[in-house]
């Protein structure tokens, strides 16, 4: 399986309530219930470990996929294509990892 794991902070200006409503209520089920999707969720940070210090993100993402190749798919249809945009219009700049699990057949 792959990992996305999605980090970001809101653009200047987003209101944090407006973004997490819309996380809730739109982004998180409608992305767990593409085919392609294993799992999908969105995490407030709340700190550093050890550290006084602020994270250097806002939010983090963790998009398990489970088949590639449907999600290819999945992400051009007009539903994601739609979702896509209003979460640009939240994400300030967002970087999408993707991982392998060590050890995973």
């Amino acid at each position: 399986m792959t990992r996305i794991v999605v980090l970001f902070n809101l653009k200047a200006g987003v209101d944090t309530k407006a973004y997490e409503a819309w996380a809730v209520s739109t982004d998180i089920p409608i992305v767990n219930g593409l085919d392609s999707i294993a799992a999908f969720s969105v995490h407030p940070t709340t700190g550093v470990l050890g550290s006084e210090a602020r994270p250097p993100y806002a939010y983090v993402e963790i998009i398990d996929v489970a088949d590639v190749d449907q999600f290819g798919a999945d992400v051009t249809s007009a539903t994601m294509q739609k979702i896509a945009a209003e979460f640009q219009a939240f994400a300030d700049n967002p970087t999408f990892i993707m991982t392998r699990t060590l050890g995973a057949a």
